[in-house]
Order: structure tokens, then sequence, then C-alpha cells
């Protein structure tokens, strides 16, 4: 299963340094076009290529190395928040939506990308990106989800990063931290323990994070342990204003 788990080094196109389509004649797809998606015959369900390049949650490592180094990494990440909206193909699902950039936050696909920043080692941007769609795309209205809920995903993605953290792969026993948006948070754990998040100087210009806390101690990878969460305590967010 591992060895299957790392198939989709084989679809990495090196000249575009996304992932493609690849033919039983041992090919790249060409013409490709990384914005294409379709209802009809197409490479992706629900998404393109800059949708679908990044869903590899379970070897984020491994992802990284396809691009070289954590910085092109995070550069292509840019670009992917960055570029236009738009879409190719004349049945574009309609299920993409939320579009920041090609960044398509109504579909799940997408729901872990801005965490990818912890892993290239540029964990502000994470927290700007987590912050803009929190209070983007996001509303107390009826229409107030930008995309399906989908058995309550996108609702579960707001609690999750709300709090400040997200499990990026759900089999693995870990949660990235974010950008947590209220000051206190008070978590009763089914095993009689309670554990307890708190955003210092927390405020909408204080949208990073300059440093974090599990019970008095220091956490310099931006992740928190399944094990250390129900051992119950205090997580703890330092917040702090910073450039666009």
């Amino acid at each position: 299963f591992m060895r299957r788990s790392s198939g989709y080094r084989t679809y990495f196109d090196k000249e575009y340094k996304l992932m493609n389509g690849f033919s039983s004649q041992g090919s790249f797809r060409r013409p490709f076009d990384p914005f294409f998606s379709s209802y009809g015959e197409c490479d992706w369900v629900e998404g393109n290529s800059w949708q679908y390049s990044f869903f590899v949650p379970h070897d984020v490592q491994g992802l990284i190395n396809l691009y070289g180094c954590s910085e092109e990494f995070a550069s292509v990440l840019d670009t992917l928040f960055s570029m236009p909206v738009g879409m190719s193909g004349h049945d574009v699902p309609i299920d993409i939506t939320g579009l920041i950039g090609q960044y398509a936050h109504g579909n799940e696909p997408s729901h872990h990308v801005a965490y990818l920043y912890n892993y290239a080692g540029q964990p502000h941007k994470a927290q700007q990106r987590l912050h803009e769609i929190m209070s983007t795309l996001y509303t107390d209205q009826p229409d107030g989800l930008c995309g399906n809920e989908d058995v309550g995903q996108m609702s579960a993605w707001y609690v999750f990063s709300a709090m400040g953290l997200y499990p990026v792969c759900p089999g693995k026993p870990y949660y990235a931290l974010g950008r947590p948006l209220f000051d206190k948070v008070v978590l009763h754990l089914e095993n009689g323990k309670t554990l307890v998040i708190e955003a210092e100087n927390n405020h909408r210009k204080n949208k990073y994070v300059s440093s974090v806390f599990f019970n008095g101690k220091p956490l310099t990878d931006m992740q928190l342990s399944h094990f250390n969460l129900m051992q119950g305590g205090t997580l703890k967010f330092l917040m702090k204003a910073g450039d666009e």
C-alpha cells in the first residue's frame, strides 16, 4: 500500500511542474492545459490540474521533493493563489467554486492546501491565506458556504481552522497549526480531560502567529500530535500584526 501510494510521482510533469494525465503509451498529455476541466472525457473529476496537483496529503515532503526544494514549492503555492480564476472547457463542473486564484475552497481536494505552507517553512503565508478564506468565503447567511457542504466537510474545515488546527492527513495523528479566530476555545475531550486553546493579542489585524506553546513549552514545527492533544492542557497562540 505504501508503494502504491507513491504512484502520484508518475503523474508529475516536470516540464509544467504540475500533475498531468499519463497515457497507456507512456507519455504525458500534449497539448496540456492545466486550467481544463470537464464533465466529459477528462483526467480530472470536479477540478483541474492546478487544484489536484497538491493533493498528496499523505506524503507532503515527497511532493516537495518533486519541486526540488521548499522555496520552489512555496513559490508554486503562491502562483496557485494569485493567478486568474478562469477555467477552460465548455462544460466546467459547477463544483469548482470559492476561488482564490486557482485555489478552489468550494471543493474538498483543496482544503488542506493553505496548510502546506507550514511544511515549506513559511507558516506566515498559511496564516494569511487561512484568515482570508475564513473571512471572505464564509458568512452567517443562508448561502454562507462557498460550495457543497458534502456531509459537513465545508463546516468541519471552518470549525477546525477557526480553532487554529487542522488534520491535513486524517490517517496521521498530527494537526497542522494555523491562525485561530477565537480568543478562547474549550474542548471537553471524550476521555474526560479538557483542552483549552487561547489566542493572546488576538485581533483581525493580528492575523499572524509569533509563537505557540503547549502546556508552557514552545512548539517549533507548527504541529500538535493527537496524543498530546488528548492529554489535555493549554494550547496558546501569541498573535501579531504583519505585512500583507
